[in-house]
């Protein structure tokens, strides 16, 4: 892993304004300082129970993580745990305790209106998210989550949310398209319709982030924002993941910026933007479990991007306005993209060999990511005597410069924009509960063995 203070410089060269830490890793905090950078930092789940039972304890964490960084460090949020009540559920009854015995030291250190205290929760305790407008959390009055909620009520927070449609689709057994869990573009006819509201939802997440308010609603707090602090999609998996690849993950990362930028919420919330954090910015090669596990990150740890990444969520993802590539149509068939990129690697001469096999451009290995670099190589050699960017209608002109790993597009060394994969202003107001929020971009887990980065968008 890169030095703390490498992971900040990584963190603003990708002009990212937010990092959620998993601990309080003093080293990261430290880096942060002066950074602007807004910080969100985590009590372990080791460490919810010593607070919950102990309000001196819960000062001394205030103490020693947060008052002694701010306001040098922009901490604005502590996330109590992480998924507690599924993760360590015997710690669910002094789960609110512990927020609330944060909180009031907080108070005491005159700090509690600049930091809000939350704690992380999984879809999973929604027994059923579909239809969104009957879902309803597996409590009751008395239960840990209407607890949860009344503390996040009366301290004007919000709700942590982690919401995977991975793990929706994988564990869905076929019952949704493929489509549906990466954002793409769905006919009217193949949309999910909630039967009770007629609401149509074009992407599972917004499924996802609904149910959670409808449950919510079922328990009278409907004044309550959602910050999702958890989504992404592997980009390898191992022979029994065939859905965690570089392509599905690039499409549903960049479908996801794009969708939380727009500003608009959930059918039930439409004037309440989605805020995400993006899990996650490094992967965790020794995390154990399944490969994907391993294999969330969307930059290499010299802050390279895995694929193709705009944080901006607008047509710009690396290279200036200046610069201009030609890549394959999103929407041009298999049929007629082989046959470009036939024609590109034949008659056309295009430099071919860097999307073979064990080359820098043959992940990820399909026609559109081969006929984009293909087509490139061609138009950038050829235009100045009048070869034009259309292949059979399958390319377009773009400004977003395509290189990505050590897949290099022609013309995109020299761009300006690779010092920074966000324009100036991308981000909207700092608070979570903010007016108007766009996209924020990050979170961290920084330790020593690994390091997990997200990124959040507001």
């Amino acid at each position: 892993m890169p030095s703390a203070s490498e992971v900040v410089s990584i963190i603003k060269t990708h002009r990212i304004t937010h990092v959620r830490l998993y601990d309080a890793d003093s080293h990261m905090l430290k880096a942060l300082a002066d950074s602007g950078i807004e910080v969100t930092v985590g009590v372990t789940n080791e460490e919810v129970l010593g607070i919950g039972e102990s309000a001196s304890a819960a000062a001394a964490w205030v103490n020693k993580n947060v008052a002694s960084y701010v306001p040098s460090t922009n901490i604005t949020a502590i996330a109590v745990g992480s998924e507690v009540l599924t993760s360590i559920p015997h710690a669910a009854p002094i789960l609110v305790t512990a927020m609330n015995n944060l909180h009031k030291a907080l108070v005491a250190s005159n700090l509690n209106f600049q930091v809000k205290v939350s704690s992380p929760q999984p879809l999973d305790i929604i027994p059923e998210p579909f239809p969104p407008c009957t879902a309803a959390f597996n409590s009751s009055p008395n239960s840990t989550v209407y607890q949860l909620l009344q503390f996040l009520n009366n301290t004007n927070s919000y709700f942590m949310l982690n919401a995977y449609p991975y793990y929706g689709y994988t564990n869905g057994n076929g019952i949704f398209p493929i489509d549906y869990a990466l954002f793409k573009p769905l006919p009217s006819v193949k949309q999910i319709v909630d039967p009770n509201t007629l609401f149509h939802y074009n992407s599972m997440f917004d499924v996802m982030v609904d149910a959670t308010y409808y449950s919510m609603d079922a328990l009278n707090f409907s004044g309550i924002p959602i910050v999702v602090t958890e989504t992404g999609w592997p980009w390898q998996g191992g022979p029994n993941e065939p859905d965690a690849t570089v392509e599905n993950a690039g499409t549903f990362i960049n479908y996801l910026i794009r969708r939380v930028s727009n500003d608009s919420g959930p059918p039930s919330r439409p004037n309440i933007p989605i805020n995400t954090y993006i899990y996650e910015l490094f992967n965790e090669d020794k995390r154990p479990g399944p490969v994907s596990e391993k294999n969330w990150g969307v930059l290499y740890t010299n802050g390279t991007a895995v694929f193709p990444l705009s944080f901006s969520g607008s047509s710009q993802i690396m290279g200036n306005a200046t610069t201009v590539f030609c890549v394959a149509k999103d929407d041009a068939s298999e049929g007629k993209l082989q046959d470009g990129l036939n024609w590109a690697c034949g008659q056309g001469q295009a430099n071919c060999s860097v999307i073979q096999s064990g080359q820098p451009c043959y992940l990820p290995n399909n026609t559109k990511n081969h006929a984009s670099y293909a087509y490139n190589d061609y138009y950038q050699r050829m235009h100045t005597v009048g070869a034009t960017c259309d292949f059979g209608g399958t390319a377009t002109i773009t400004s977003n410069d395509p290189s990505y790993r050590s897949c290099i597009f022609t013309g995109s060394s020299n761009s300006s924009a690779r010092e920074g994969l966000l324009p100036p202003g991308a981000f909207g107001p700092v608070s979570p509960l903010g007016e108007s929020m766009k996209l924020l971009v990050s979170k961290v887990r920084y330790v020593i063995s690994a390091a997990c980065l997200l990124i959040i968008l507001l």
